[in-house]
Parts: structure tokens; C-alpha cells; sequence
């Protein structure tokens, strides 16, 4: 006998990808959780004996190692499928990227502790009721941490230390943590999804849990919610409505002898004032009443002081009207902090609005702080008007069960806070 015979015959041979059994869990994983069928068909599986288990890439690819599938229950494997998908649908790879800019975290085991974090984020709650956990399946409580968290919170609670040697073997690809493999196809590869067909997978499973939540867990459910309604970055925003009215042709605008037309040459004896810009004058109108909560009078203060910034520093060009149903003192800006907010009735801004419009100087930019449940001025006041809307639900009860509050006039650039 030859020793390349021995070989052949001491060797096992390297089985192929059990591709019946892995569809067969797939199968089994969207009849445990039908909403996310969508999602577990739009993955392109790929055989891959570098991954150690099963792993996906930002483009929806699925890494399946043949060994692992072998040792792997099929009851087990449906678990796999859903954990992995759902590094996807939760967009961990480009919220571990933002934490990686934030933090300045660097090097493989923070991104380790990315993909255990993420991983802590989806098993907490999604095994159970006909899925099974598949055998060592990181958890919070093996890390000693509460159930019900974020990954970005789980992240800043605990370090690996000893635990690293032991958890290494995790890699779900990265999809879980933005970090690309070198066994990974990348963005020119054959089988990726466009952004666009990746959005749409992402809307029909939200659309598929809001309108059959059925025994979803409650981190799908906010899933679904933030994916149909994404949160604002409503301090960038009300501060870009703020920067742009003041901006706008005609805020702050107003003739000048202290700078004499160059058109005055061709008017001997003649002296004609120019059109200069001035820093803009800005009133904010503070609801009082009693249907604005303390935290978001202290949220308003804070964003009197973040306005003065937007329009350069300029307090002295600031003025705050508290108002309830009657109009309060108009202040000065010096410290917001200095400022008393007396209120506590009901609500009508339109005296608030008198009040500003009677200030010296006049403002070019009003700004009206409110939770909306007030009657709004019938016309346009001169200067443009931007409100900062606390949330409320549709119907307010305030004084009237049947009371339905008047939306923010068309004139007014609405932005919702919080």
C-alpha cells in the first residue's frame, strides 16, 4: 500500500452542504415565526467551510459552514436562522459602525464584544414558544446583565476579560458588526441585495408585524414601530427651521443712513439709506399651561439657549414669553436658567403671539413651544413662525372630553420634539 492510499483511507471525507436539512429549518423557522418569512427567504445562502457556524454579510447573504449543519438539530438550526437574520433586520452592522465612530472602539475584540452585544439584543427574547435555543447561545444572564436592553446598552456594561478565550469561536459575519471577512463576497459580489430591496424586505416584515402582532416578542414590536416611524434628530431639526427662518430674504433686513446707497451718485445732494442686514430678533413663546409637563418646561428652557446659539450668540436679541392663557412678561435672554415660567391654566398662544409682536425690537423669527392644544391666530403674523410640538396623542382631554386640538397653522414650520 502507498502512503497516499493510508491517507485516502484514515482521511473522512469532507461532506457536502446538507442543503435539505438547512431549508427544511428554514422551513420550520418561518412556521415558528411567520413574520419574518419574508426575511429568512430574501437570505442567498452560501457554503463556506471559514465560517465556524452560520454568518451574514450586510448584503443578505447567509455563510453556512456543512459541518455545523450536520451536528445541528433541525429544531436547533430554525433557531440559528432567525438569530441571524435578525443581525440584519436590526441593522447591527450599521449601528455597530456608529458606536465604533462614537466610542472609538477599535481592533477584533471590541468588535467581539459588538457581535455579544448584539447577540444579547436578540436572544433575550426571541426563543420559546415553538423555537428552540441553540446550544450556546450568549444570553445577558451569561454575562450577568438584565433581559429587555439594546445592544449599544448592553455594550457599555460589561468587558470580556477572561471570558474572551471562550467566546472567540462567535462570528456572525458583518452583518452583527459591520466588519467585513476576507471569506465574505463584499458589495461587488454575486447574490448581495440592493439597498433599495434590502429597505423593502425591512418594510414588509414591519407591515407584516403591525398589522398581525399576534405573540410577537415586545423588541420585534418596537422593531416594527421605529421602522415605520424612525426617530428624528428633532434638535438638528428645529434648529435648522430656526437658523433658516432667520436667514430667510427679508429676516433682519431694513434701511440704513449709516451706510449711504452707491445708488446716491447719480442723485447729487441727494442721500439715500442702503439695505443692510442685521442679526435677526427672535421671540420664543413658552407654553405654560397646565396640559405641558415640568420635564418639558425644563426641555424648553433648554432649547431657548440652544436657539440663541443658532442665531449666533446674540442674547441680547433673544426674548422668552411664557403664556398660558394670558401672556406673560416678555424676558430678555440672559441666563435661561433665570428665567420664571408662570402658567399652570388653560391655553391660548394667541395673546402670547400679541405679546411678541409688541416687543422691541420687533422679531423677525417667532418661535412657539407648545404641546398644540391651543387656538392658533386667524392670520399671518408678519414675521415667520416656527413651533416646537411636544407629543400628544391624536385627542388631548383638557377641558372638553370631545376637545380635539386645532393643528399648527400651514404658515408655520412644524417640528415635533422628542
Amino acid at each position: 500500500m502507498t502512503r497516499e492510499h493510508d491517507l485516502l483511507t484514515t482521511t473522512p471525507a469532507v461532506s457536502a452542504l446538507d442543503l435539505n436539512k438547512l431549508f427544511a429549518a428554514r422551513l420550520y423557522a418561518a412556521r415558528a415565526r411567520p413574520y419574518l418569512a419574508t426575511a429568512l427567504f430574501a437570505l442567498h445562502t452560501v457554503e463556506s467551510r471559514q465560517v465556524p457556524t452560520m454568518a451574514v454579510d450586510r448584503y443578505w447573504r447567509c455563510y453556512v459552514s456543512p459541518a455545523f449543519v450536520d451536528r445541528m438539530p433541525v429544531e436547533e438550526l430554525a433557531g440559528v436562522w432567525v438569530h441571524e437574520v435578525s443581525h440584519l433586520l436590526r441593522d447591527h452592522h450599521g449601528r455597530s459602525e456608529r458606536v465604533a465612530r462614537e466610542r472609538g472602539l477599535t481592533g477584533p475584540g471590541e468588535r467581539l464584544r459588538m457581535n455579544i452585544a448584539a447577540d444579547c439584543e436578540i436572544n433575550d427574547d426571541i426563543y420559546g414558544d415553538g423555537l428552540a435555543r441553540p446550544e450556546g447561545a450568549v444570553r445577558p444572564a451569561t454575562l450577568g446583565l438584565s433581559e429587555g436592553q439594546l445592544m449599544e446598552d448592553y455594550l457599555r456594561q460589561f468587558t470580556l476579560g477572561a471570558r474572551t478565550q471562550s467566546m472567540a469561536w462567535l462570528d456572525c459575519g458583518s452583518g452583527a458588526d459591520g466588519l467585513e471577512r476576507e471569506w465574505e463576497f463584499g458589495p461587488d459580489g454575486a447574490h448581495g441585495l440592493t439597498a433599495q430591496e434590502r429597505d423593502a424586505v425591512r418594510f414588509r416584515v414591519a407591515e407584516g408585524l403591525r398589522g398581525r402582532p399576534g405573540h410577537a416578542p415586545q423588541g420585534w414590536k418596537r422593531w416594527a414601530e421605529e421602522a415605520f416611524h424612525p426617530p428624528q434628530p428633532w434638535r438638528e431639526l428645529l434648529g435648522a427651521a430656526v437658523r433658516s427662518a432667520a436667514s430667510a430674504p427679508g429676516a433682519g433686513e431694513d434701511y440704513s443712513y449709516g451706510r449711504p446707497s452707491r445708488r446716491a451718485a447719480g442723485l447729487p445732494g441727494v442721500v439715500l439709506p442702503s439695505l443692510r442686514r442685521r442679526p435677526p430678533a427672535v421671540s420664543v413663546i413658552i407654553d405654560t399651561s397646565g396640559s405641558v409637563s415640568d420635564a418639558e418646561l425644563g426641555s424648553a428652557l433648554l432649547e431657548v439657549a440652544a436657539i440663541a446659539r443658532a442665531v449666533g450668540g446674540r442674547r441680547d436679541l433673544v426674548t422668552v414669553v411664557p403664556c398660558d392663557a394670558a401672556a406673560r412678561i416678555a424676558h430678555p435672554l440672559c441666563r435661561a436658567e433665570g428665567i420664571v415660567l408662570l402658567g399652570g391654566g388653560g391655553t391660548d398662544l394667541r395673546t402670547g403671539y400679541a405679546k411678541a409682536l409688541r416687543t422691541r425690537p420687533r422679531p423677525d423669527v417667532v418661535v412657539v413651544l407648545t404641546d398644540g392644544q391651543t387656538p392658533w391666530p386667524s392670520a399671518r403674523p408678519a414675521c415667520r413662525t416656527v413651533v416646537g410640538l411636544f407629543p400628544r396623542s391624536p385627542a388631548w382631554d383638557e377641558d372638553d372630553p370631545d376637545h380635539v386640538p386645532t393643528a399648527p397653522p400651514a404658515w408655520a414650520r412644524v417640528v415635533e420634539i422628542g
